[in-house]
């Protein structure tokens, strides 16, 4: 899901919120998609493929999936904008000259996403494949195939691991727009935030930002967006079975995503950005800052 951050106002919270909200449906969607394959679970083996192996590629299938895919969205500049993050290092640099972004987030190295492909693959993608997992292995059986080798591969390495760079790429946007949140925030009231970012003090910081109705609400309608999209539907339109008996995916899967995973690390974003906010800055800067707000560039 792209976002223009060259029209309009990128820290206002609507236009933040309404980011957030589109990013909701493409994981959904993504997950989804990616619940109907099997675990595979030799695609996130670091040197499991001899195929990778002899182009001198030693991690895992998704890893390489990842470095070629963002490779070529380097060269197209994605990652000059400053909502996108590669999970690869050593990328190339863009082909075309990188568009002229307005200064919106306070210079910052804050890059998660080797927690995100961690938790996805050893957390995620496990639960979310777990009916497509089992059906593949009551298949086998029926064909005489027991033990180890009637449970989690179906081969379908390149269709998975597609899905499984969109579902990471969404997720990462997500989190990493924790800082446009707390940039927004800091600005709008500069003084609650400094005296806590001098100390430092991760738990008032965490306070400050944290709402605890509107997560509320949040998972409240994750839940209904995923029973919703979740659904099979008959030829003519009508939902295909009762009290989500006939669903893509667990529902309580994507909201757990969100509950356990998706919200705490989108929070340590914030507030690892905040605790750098005043990086660079004179004592006058902070000052003016704090009895004023707005925005001042390090010196």
């Amino acid at each position: 899901m792209q976002s223009n951050l060259t029209i309009g106002d990128p820290l206002s919270l609507d236009r933040i919120r309404s980011v957030l909200t589109r990013l909701e449906d493409t994981i959904i969607f993504d997950l989804i998609e990616r619940a109907q394959f099997a675990h595979n679970p030799q695609m996130y083996q670091r040197g499991a493929f001899k195929e990778l192996r002899d182009l001198g590629f030693e991690g895992s299938w998704l890893e390489w999936f990842l470095k070629e895919i963002e490779t070529f969205h380097a060269k197209a500049r994605r990652y000059t904008s400053p909502d996108e993050y590669p999970f690869t290092s050593d990328l190339p640099g863009p082909v075309l000259r990188p568009l002229q972004f307005p200064e919106i987030l306070y210079p910052n190295k804050i890059n998660v996403n080797p927690s995100i492909l961690s938790f996805y693959v050893r957390s995620i993608v496990p639960r979310i494949t777990r009916r497509a997992t089992l059906a593949l292995a009551a298949s086998k059986r029926s064909r005489g195939i027991a033990g180890d080798d009637e449970y989690e591969d179906d081969g379908n390495y390149g269709s998975a691991a597609t899905i499984d760079v969109e579902v990471l790429q969404a997720i990462s946007k997500r989190v990493h727009y924790g800082k446009f949140v707390s940039e927004s925030k800091f600005l709008e009231n500069p003084s609650a935030f400094i005296p806590h970012i001098l100390k430092p003090n991760r738990k008032a910081l965490e306070d400050l930002i944290t709402k605890p109705e509107v997560e509320r609400k949040l998972l409240i309608r994750l839940g209904g967006k995923s029973a919703t999209y979740a659904q099979e539907f008959t030829p003519d339109g009508a939902p295909n079975g009762v009290n989500g008996s006939s669903t893509k995916i667990e529902v309580d899967s994507i909201v757990d995503l969100y509950e356990s995973y998706i919200i705490p690390l989108t929070k340590e974003v914030e507030v690892d950005y905040l605790l750098h906010r005043l990086d660079g800055l004179s004592q006058d800067d902070i000052n003016r800052l704090a009895t004023k707000g707005g925005t001042v560039t390090p010196a």
